[in-house]
């Protein structure tokens, strides 16, 4: 955290990398993340299976947030079902069916499983005639078990004359990935093969890193060269790099990690007295 020496040292009263995103253009996208946004609302419209892989800290639940938002801000007819599961390992067919019936209906679920499964897919075929599109969004996915997986076909499967009822949008942490591999869990191999993966990429260069940091201040009303300047953020890109045994070096400059580092630097600098995250600043942590 920033401490109050570091807010009065730089002219501000509010923590940049604390409720930073309140609005789409809070969201920093690059080349790849802005694609990997239009993925997902296209997958969204054409009843697609996306998974979305990325580090802790990566910024998933940032473009999870921003594609809903575009949805909502283009006027897009799409009904967003989040199964509430804490325990996403717990996280079955049943469980999926009460979820879709929740949030695409004010019906109560019925008891077994296949009235569940017929409901759902009433429920849904009216409201895709209706003119909505439906969205199964599952954070914490590479908690999901094999077998949920599995059956993840056949909500897919669900149509309506040519029209898929429901799209499949898994968000999970790089062991997603890992689950996702037919030669690992090739039982699965029926919707492994159907799911898309895309993978957030880290912000690899110093002038990515000093992007990213002008959105954050400028929503504070301060410029960012007045608190770190260029050198500094390509100090703290070279921070953020590792080297395999192999000798390949590797970036992981994601948003979490970018922020922590930064709020380092910032008290350092408020501490040694000056008035610039430089890279000196950078490289003595």
């Amino acid at each position: 955290m920033l401490t109050l020496k570091t807010f009065k040292k730089f002219g501000i009263t509010q923590d940049p990398f604390t409720g930073d995103v309140v609005k789409a253009d809070d969201v920093y996208l690059t080349d790849d993340t802005r694609f990997i946004a239009e993925y997902l609302l296209q997958a969204a419209k054409a009843g697609g299976m996306v998974a979305l892989v990325g580090e802790s800290g990566s910024g998933k639940t940032t473009i999870r947030r921003y594609a809903i938002d575009r949805m909502a801000a283009e006027g897009e007819k799409v009904r967003i079902i989040t199964p509430r599961c804490v325990d996403k390992t717990r996280l079955a067919t049943g469980t999926i069916c009460d979820a879709i019936i929740a949030d695409c209906s004010t019906e109560t679920p019925r008891r077994t499983l296949e009235g569940k499964a017929r409901q759902v897919e009433r429920i849904l075929t009216n409201s895709s005639r209706s003119g909505y599109n439906h969205v199964l969004m599952i954070e914490e996915a590479h908690d999901l078990s094999v077998q949920t997986l599995k059956y993840l076909k056949r909500f897919w499967e669900m149509e309506d004359g040519f029209k898929k009822l429901l799209s499949i949008v898994l968000i999970g942490q790089i062991e997603l990935k890992a689950k996702l591999d037919e030669g690992k869990n090739w039982e699965a191999r029926e919707v492994i093969r159907r799911m898309e993966i895309l993978e957030i990429e880290p912000l690899g260069t110093g002038a990515d890193i000093a992007a990213y940091l002008d959105i954050k201040f400028t929503r504070l009303g301060k410029n960012r060269k007045a608190v770190i300047g260029d050198a500094g953020c390509e100090a703290l890109a070279a921070k953020l790099r590792r080297q395999t045994r192999n000798g390949v070096v590797y970036s992981v400059a994601y948003p979490l990690l970018i922020n922590n580092w930064c709020r380092k630097a910032m008290n350092e600098a408020a501490e040694l007295g000056t008035d610039l995250v430089d890279a000196d600043v950078v490289n003595s942590l």
